[in-house]
Parts: structure tokens; sequence; C-alpha cells
């Protein structure tokens, strides 16, 4: 991710472009102002990242595991073995999803709607679904670390669960919470917030916590032989 004083200084002179101001020298080095320049130069653009859209990609990595899921359930009903990718799936699930974005929406999402009373509801439904999604991961790594003869037959159910909850949650969360949630901040807020996800990732993940989260799905995607997206193309 790009630097955080970086960020927060792109994210305030939008705002304050769109009030006919203009700042500068928030940044402490000079950014490139296109990607030929940059290349030029021989330094890589900042990249950018609003916490909504930290958020979004974020939903896109569980797409791609709720993708495994089905491939590998799939496999297992088929008999063939899948139980190693499962369970490494819902290792990521679990350490990526519910203990590291989840619990952004719940301090720093949720809350703000709660305070403004404004889709209540709704944020009761989104907390117990993480809730129950949560439980569903936890038995699916129990079958998975002591697998028995029923396993198989007790896990397609678990992972048909989970990924029929996750696919409306997910949507939902970004055609309506997280669009409405920079309705509900001013923009120094939202840009700070960003500040603190990215502090949050690197304390529990490391530099390239999200890029690392990548390639360990596309690990699993190519040994599942389903990491090549040419073949999802109709012929």
């Amino acid at each position: 991710m790009g630097n955080p004083t970086d960020r927060r200084c792109f994210m305030s002179s939008i705002a304050l472009a769109g009030a006919g101001l203009l700042i500068g020298g928030c940044s402490r080095r000079t950014t490139p102002t296109s990607l030929a320049e940059s290349r030029r130069e021989g330094e890589a653009p900042e990249e950018l990242v609003t916490p909504g859209e930290d958020l979004m990609r974020e939903h896109g990595l569980l797409e791609r595991v709720l993708l495994i899921y089905e491939e590998a359930d799939r496999r297992t009903r088929a008999g063939q073995s899948a139980l190693p990718i499962i369970a490494a799936s819902a290792e990521i699930i679990r350490t990526f999803i519910e203990a590291y974005h989840e619990k952004l929406e719940e301090e720093y999402v949720f809350p703000v709607f709660e305070k403004a009373k404004r889709g209540v509801a709704l944020m009761s439904t989104l907390r117990a679904q993480h809730v129950a999604g949560r439980k569903l991961t936890s038995q699916i790594t129990d079958l998975t670390r002591s697998p028995g003869p029923q396993s198989s037959n007790q896990l397609s159910p678990l992972i048909h669960e989970f990924i029929r909850m996750y696919r409306p949650h997910a949507a939902r969360e970004e055609t309506v919470v997280f669009r409405e949630f920079t309705e509900l901040l001013d923009p120094s807020s939202y840009a700070n917030l960003g500040d603190q996800f990215e502090e949050r990732e690197h304390k529990l993940f490391g530099e390239n916590g999200f890029e690392n989260m990548v390639n360990k799905v596309a690990a699993l995607e190519q040994q599942l032989a389903i990491y090549d997206l040419s073949q999802f193309t109709p012929r």
C-alpha cells in the first residue's frame, strides 16, 4: 500500500479542491504527476487506496476463496480428496476475513451507521451474519482437522451455507454500506481511517499482507486448476 501520509494528503487535497482551495507541501516527497513521468524517474506510482477500496478488494479476495470452496466441495463429493485445500481456505477466511476485515467493519464502519441511526436493522443483520460465519468456519476447520468417514457429507452443507450467506452479504455491503459510508464521514476522518486500516493490516500480516494473501489464494486455485481465468469464458 502507499505511504499513509501521502494517502491522507491525497484525500485532503480532493476535499479542498472541491471547495476551490489549493494546498501544497503535505507530502514528504514530490509525487510524479503521471505514470509516464514516474517511469522516466524510475519510481513506482503511488498506490492511493481509500477505506472503501480497501474493503472492496478484500471482498474480491473472499469471492475467490468462495470459488475455491465450491470447487473443493465438488471434488470432495466426487470422491477426490480436497480436505487440505478446504482447510487452507478456511484458515485464510479465519485470519484475514473474520479476524481482520470483519473486525474493521464492526469497529469502524457499522458504528458510524448506528450512531447516525441509519440502516440500523441492516447493521444488526450484518453483525449476526459475521457471528454465523465464524461458527461455520470453526465447524469446517474442525472437520478438516479430524476427518472421519462422514466428513465429506458433513462438510458439504456447511460450505454451502457459508457461500449462500456471504455472497448476498458482500453484495449488500458493496452496493449499500461502503457507498453510503463515505456520506457519513467528513473527508479528513475518512482519510485518517484509511491510515488506521493500513496500520492494522501491517501489524497483523506484515508490510505486504494483502498481496501475500492473494498469493496464497492463487496457489490454492492452481492446485485445483481453476487459476486460469480463460477457462471460464463461454465457448
